[in-house]
Order: structure tokens, then C-alpha cells, then sequence
């Protein structure tokens, strides 16, 4: 009898093992190199709870991501798909700026203006909707510095805003770092000429990704 009795707990047990690790939550995340720097600081945070994948290499601007983004989705089932877009977009650069990627926001082109960033993002949420289920984040655009050779400070919060309407008009859910990052920034910057951030930084980004992410993951 005792035999008999054990054998469907241990059955039982296996069966709640393998129920636990799938009800990890998957997610992907897309966008830029601030990404790319806050994302191993979510994935420790939520090792536990989710299955976290960023899209290979750097997202950069919402023309990239119209040419990708079925791509980066795949076949995979995801349950939340995080992205952003914005500091390639509004970045000026110019085929003769010495300046690291071209930069130059007095004399050159900017990658796509406020209009076509909007569009583009538009089209881009149409996009993953009709590839996938998922629930979608957008996270804004982070902190432009001062001196910042492609970028102006204010097209940050000028885009943050077209993307804000966008996102609410196709209501996609908003996680808004851009105080938060700004904050951030002027402890844990790489300087005043420069978007991203010390390790202690996208530490910190990474919190207030994971703070939103918790209350989203089922």
C-alpha cells in the first residue's frame, strides 16, 4: 500500500515543477544601447519570475524597427514586449563630423523628425499587434546632456510627448523614465556630452524598468 500511495506524490510534485517554470513570464525587450546597458540588471532582478530577451544588437531608430521588428519577434510566444525608441531618431549627423556616429547638431541632418518619428512609431505598434498577443510597454526617450554633439536637450521631451500620444492613442501601456533618468544622470552619467551612463547608472534605470515590470507580470 505504501507503494501505491507514493507513486502519484511524486508524479503530483513533478507535475507542480514543471507548471512553475511555465508560468514564467517571457519578455522582450527592444531599443537602444541604453537598453542594451540596463537590461542584465532586469534579468537579475526578475530571474525568478520572467524569461528576459533583448532584441539582438542595438534597435536605433524607428526605421530600423520598421524593418525588424517582425524579425526580432519571431515564432515565440511572448506575454510582454517592452520598446523605445528616440535618441537615434532625433539625433543630428553629419558624413564629415568627427564626432563618434557622425554626430554633429549644428551642421547636420536629423535621422527623422517629430512627424515621421510619430508615424513611424504608429506604424510600428500595428505591427507587433498583428504579429503578437503580447501586452506592450513603451519606455521614453531617457536624458539628452547639455553638450551633447547630435542632440538637443528639448527634442527629448518634444519627442517624449509625440510618443506619449501615440502610445495612449493605441493604448499602449507607459513606463516614463525620463525624470528618473535625468536624476540619474547627474550622478551616474558618463558626462555632460554623453547619454549613457556609469554601471551604477543602468543600475538604477534597471530598478525603475523592474518597478513597472512587477505589477505587469501575471
Amino acid at each position: 500500500m505504501r507503494n501505491f500511495i507514493l507513486k502519484p506524490i511524486l508524479i503530483t510534485l513533478v507535475i507542480v515543477t514543471i507548471s512553475c517554470e511555465q508560468e514564467k513570464t517571457n519578455i522582450l525587450i527592444i531599443g537602444d544601447s541604453i537598453s542594451i546597458g540596463y537590461t542584465p540588471f532586469v534579468q537579475e532582478n526578475l530571474i525568478d519570475v520572467a524569461n528576459i530577451f533583448h532584441n539582438p544588437g542595438n534597435a536605433q531608430h524607428t526605421g530600423k524597427g520598421l524593418d525588424s521588428i517582425e524579425t526580432w519577434i519571431g515564432d515565440n510566444e511572448w506575454d510582454i514586449i517592452q520598446f523605445n525608441w528616440g535618441l537615434w531618431d532625433l539625433c543630428y549627423r553629419h558624413p564629415d563630423s568627427k564626432e563618434q556616429g557622425k554626430r554633429d547638431k549644428i551642421n547636420g541632418k536629423i535621422t527623422f523628425n517629430a512627424d515621421d518619428y510619430g508615424n513611424n512609431l504608429d506604424a510600428i505598434v500595428k505591427l507587433i499587434r498583428k504579429k503578437s498577443n503580447a501586452e506592450l510597454i513603451f519606455v521614453t526617450t531617457s536624458y539628452v546632456p547639455n553638450r551633447e554633439a547630435g542632440r538637443f536637450v528639448d527634442d527629448a521631451i518634444k519627442y517624449n510627448e509625440i510618443a506619449q500620444r501615440v502610445m495612449e492613442s493605441n493604448h499602449v501601456k507607459i513606463n516614463d523614465i525620463y525624470e528618473t533618468s535625468k536624476e540619474i544622470h547627474f550622478d551616474y552619467g558618463k558626462g555632460d556630452n554623453d547619454v549613457h551612463y556609469k554601471k551604477e547608472g543602468y543600475k538604477l534605470l534597471g530598478k525603475k524598468i523592474v518597478n513597472f515590470l512587477k505589477h505587469e507580470i501575471k
